[in-house]
């Protein structure tokens, strides 16, 4: 079930209705948000829910071993296994076919090839948020950095309905303590909720989806048919479509938590922005590069071990990170171009000038916006293809005076002062319930009338 849809206009209102009711009654409130949020995992496919079911219980026996067991060794051991089960679930579902398949075609290189066998394994939306999730809860147990949640609050943090697909990866720490306290209809923030629905639905539809359209499908499908102008076009629009497409639905998915009366963290900073590799992952999908850094690159040593280790532990937590997005060879090649800029930026601080600061800017935005060839493309080949044409001459056909506004206005609000922009934000969330029904009114009228046939593609971040 997609945000901006007839389904879920239909679907949220109704829920926020009647969670609002019985928020001062957690005993009613809890099972409630608790089977509306499997129904609405259910549209999906309702064999998901299974798994979700399964994750969180395997996380809770896992949790409450920790609790029982004895020793140290013992209970590091029971987390270790509630994680392998985790990692498990992820690996068959996500995996299953992309190891099958490197394999096979090893083995056929190798002139020892032998067809494995390939199961068609479905995978289920949002597996990748919510097993990090769950492995976030067994771990800050077993750190006592959280205490061990029931089984209905446990089922609640995992499937609640506005991160449970794309995220944001709230930690268990973070979201079951607002869970410990009766949820008071007079503090919701409508006018902060309403307001980011209304972002995110503009960042999405009229943005993100407009540029899709006009210029980044077309020169991704044929790159071949295109020459230098229109695949730098496509580059900087696409460096714009997954910003405003993955932090739309971010804005859209805090704005409905808070409607329902909780808090969840923020994921964007104005990334492109960023002066440097490592302040971009600073800024781009926060709650992700939190997670790996507590979850692999602190775990392996960080940088307590030397420039040598440090280095190596960069590599394996961004090759890691670019394989959570997909089990496919453009995302891990996404992954090490970063982590070896990370690695690049970490060994020459201090040995070599630093560059101005319009400079480092502009390399650094150059560099993310290269980057994202692998990682949108279908294939290395593809990403290969797409690549070669960008010094290739031709005419410039879709930097139209849409397409360029889109992405001039997108980097111009990145660039721009943080006071001004958070002054009118809080005006706008200060105003009136009636002003801001209003103008969330003739947001959703201006979306619809952006829509082509009146279908919204699913956000990039569901296919993760």
């Amino acid at each position: 079930m997609v945000f901006p849809s007839v389904p879920f206009a239909v679907f949220f209102p109704a829920v926020l209705g009647l969670s609002w009711l019985l928020m001062p009654h957690p005993r009613l409130w809890k099972p409630f948000i608790l089977a509306v949020s499997y129904l609405f995992y259910a549209a999906a496919d309702p064999r998901f829910c299974l798994l979700l079911a399964g994750v969180t219980l395997a996380n809770q026996l896992g949790a409450r071993l920790v609790g029982r067991v004895a020793t140290k060794r013992g209970a590091d051991l029971t987390v270790a296994a509630t994680v392998v089960v985790d990692l498990g679930a992820l690996a068959y579902f996500k995996y299953y076919g992309f190891f099958v398949s490197s394999v096979d075609r090893l083995l056929d290189d190798l002139g020892l090839g032998a067809p494995l066998p390939l199961l068609n394994v479905v995978l289920p939306v949002g597996l990748s948020f919510f097993t990090f999730q769950a492995i976030s809860y067994v771990v800050d147990v077993r750190r006592g950095l959280c205490e061990r949640a029931s089984t209905i609050d446990l089922g609640i943090y995992l499937a609640f309905f506005p991160h449970l697909v794309a995220g944001p990866i709230v930690r268990a720490r973070e979201f079951l303590p607002q869970l410990a306290r009766p949820r008071n209809p007079r503090d919701v923030a409508v006018g902060a909720g309403v307001t980011l629905i209304a972002f995110g639905l503009v960042k999405k539809v009229v943005i993100a989806d407009f540029l899709a359209r006009n210029a980044v499908d077309p020169v991704f499908a044929v790159p071949e048919s295109y020459g230098a102008p229109d695949v730098w076009t496509a580059v900087a629009a696409y460096a714009v479509q997954i910003y405003c497409d993955f932090s739309g639905y971010t804005d859209i998915a805090i704005g409905i938590a808070l409607l329902m009366g909780f808090v969840f963290p923020q994921n964007f900073d104005a990334p492109y922005r960023s002066t440097s590799p490592q302040e971009f992952w600073r800024r781009w999908h926060m709650t992700l590069s939190r997670y790996l850094r507590d979850f692999i690159y602190i775990p392996l040593g960080g940088n307590r071990r030397g420039a040598v280790k440090q280095v190596r532990n960069l590599m394996i937590t961004m090759l890691l990170g670019g394989l959570w997005h997909g089990a496919a060879w453009g995302f891990v090649l996404w992954g090490a171009l970063h982590g070896g800029a990370l690695a690049l930026q970490h060994v020459t601080r201090g040995r070599i000038p630093a560059l101005p600061r319009p400079a480092a800017w502009a390399a650094t935005l150059l560099f993310v916006c290269l980057a994202w060839i692998p990682f949108r493309a279908p294939d290395l080949t593809a990403a290969w293809a797409f690549a070669q044409r960008l010094l290739v001459p031709g005419p410039s056909t879709l930097l139209t005076p849409g397409v360029a506004a889109a992405i001039i206005v997108v980097l111009a609000l990145q660039l721009a002062p943080s006071r001004p922009i958070a002054v009118l934000h809080e005006r706008i969330m200060s105003a009136r319930p009636a002003v801001l029904g209003v103008g969330l009114a003739v947001t959703i009228m201006l979306v619809a009338a952006a829509v082509p046939g009146g279908a919204v593609p699913p956000f990039i971040y569901f296919a993760f």
